[in-house]
């Protein structure tokens, strides 16, 4: 270790202990957070406001989900060549756009994510044929 200094570790030892929880999600995307915790907040209105924020939060992971699935349910129909891709294409986009109008996530992350989307089965379908 390190020469400790009044009584205290020196910053070289301070660097090699570990501190905080362990985490498995990495820096951009945190492990899931589904333990959540009991409202340690005392006062009313944000008690309240945390039981809000968790429902909203249950509610937007629900809609985020469907977005995936369809999205991923589209570009599988354009892959194998299925008679249903555009239907499959107008339900992912009828999604996208209903969850940009909730406000789940950004308008103009909706039209990114429908542009690339697009995009992605028309490259498919250049390739059946």
């Amino acid at each position: 270790m390190g020469a400790a200094v009044g009584g205290r570790p020196s910053n070289a030892s301070l660097d090699r202990r570990p501190y905080g929880p362990k985490t498995t999600g990495s820096p951009r995307r945190p492990a899931a957070r589904d333990d959540r915790q009991v409202s340690v907040a005392n006062i009313k209105s944000q008690i309240k406001r945390n039981r809000q924020n968790e429902k909203r939060r249950l509610r937007n992971r629900t809609v985020r989900s469907e977005v995936n699935t369809r999205t991923r349910a589209a570009l599988d129909a354009a892959e194998h060549g299925d008679e249903d891709a555009d239907e499959t294409l107008r339900l992912a986009v009828k999604r996208i756009d209903k969850a940009a109008a909730k406000g789940v996530i950004h308008k103009n992350t909706a039209a990114r994510r429908k542009s690339r989307l697009v995009r992605e089965i028309e490259r498919l379908r250049s390739e059946e044929d």
